[in-house]
């Protein structure tokens, strides 16, 4: 638990940053999907060419999976099965269930196995709410966190798994970021969510090595009581690494990864312990976000009706 006195890294993150803003059949796949959105292909807002909407179907899906291919293992470090090889598509049947977020530009126009011109996707996020992950065998996040205590200690809160995100290299800008948190301000409240968590990944396996980080996030972001949750005893690995003296905060909070980073200013909270995901090439830390933590900023800036965006 954060103790009072102690250095906050929401408010350095504010004050470094420019701004506080910012079953897998494909019928399965769609009917599961249509269960779980009012509307598939919902848009949530638009910048200019770029638009955050949800995917409009199956096709869309194997897309932003060809997508996460591309980032987690043509340009990351994840190590491909022979499925995965094969398909070029980074899945597993979480899939199936999730709604998918997308970032399509309209100015990058793409030609279909049909001929046909379709905006580029370039940006995906995953998203998991609890009554639909209880229909299908849980969260994602259960596989490297004990979330259960946190889901028991919290009756009747209903909870948003975010995970699998990432975005095409020439648009790793602000304006993608925004749009995407837009989006997920936009569903959060269509779906009345009181929670958000995922994983969230630092990529290297080796805790020495991210002793900086992970201890940086140990001292000044660990959550309160009524929302920690801890690694899987199997899995766990101790962040605790560095003593608080003997970090600079300012450079450790330069370190981490910009979605990290991105998590602290919104509010986030981080669990206790990591967990190394040898897949993928990285150490994984638990992301807790209470809608009740939201920094001000971000809802203001966004609207408390995520109106910013939308036309």
């Amino acid at each position: 638990m954060m103790r009072s006195g102690m250095f906050s890294p929401r408010k350095l993150v504010q004050k470094l940053s420019p701004t506080a803003r910012f079953k897998t059949a494909a019928s399965h796949a769609l009917e599961d999907q249509t269960q779980s959105v009012s509307k598939p292909g919902l848009s949530f807002g638009r910048i200019g060419s770029l638009e955050v909407r949800l995917a409009k179907n199956t096709k869309e899906i194997r897309k932003a999976q060809r997508l996460r291919y591309q980032v987690f293992y043509e340009e990351m470090s994840a190590i491909a099965d022979a499925q995965t090889l094969a398909t070029q598509r980074d899945t597993d049947p979480y899939d199936a269930f999730c709604d998918h977020m997308l970032v399509v530009d309209h100015s990058s126009m793409k030609r279909n196995k049909l001929g046909r011109l379709k905006p580029e996707i370039v940006g995906t996020y995953r998203l998991l709410r609890q009554d639909v992950a209880d229909r299908h065998g849980g969260f994602y996040t259960a596989s490297e966190f004990d979330i259960q205590p946190l889901i028991d200690a919290n009756p009747g809160k209903r909870i948003l798994e975010l995970g699998r995100s990432c975005v095409l290299k020439p648009y790793r800008n602000k304006k993608t970021v925004e749009l995407l948190w837009h989006g997920i301000w936009s569903y959060v409240l269509t779906h009345n969510i009181d929670v958000m968590l995922g994983c969230a990944s630092i990529e290297g396996t080796d805790p020495q090595t991210l002793a900086t980080q992970l201890s940086f996030l140990h001292h000044n972001a660990s959550a309160p009581d009524m929302w920690q949750v801890s690694a899987l005893p199997e899995k766990y690995v101790d962040m605790n690494l560095l003593p608080a003296d003997q970090l600079n905060p300012k450079e450790a909070l330069r370190a981490l990864p910009p979605l990290v980073k991105g998590y602290l200013r919104l509010g986030a909270f981080i669990g206790d312990g990591a967990v190394i995901d040898h897949q993928f090439g990285t150490t994984d830390v638990l992301i807790i976000l209470p809608v009740s933590e939201l920094n001000s900023r971000y809802v203001n800036y966004y609207g408390a009706d995520a109106s910013r965006y939308t036309s």
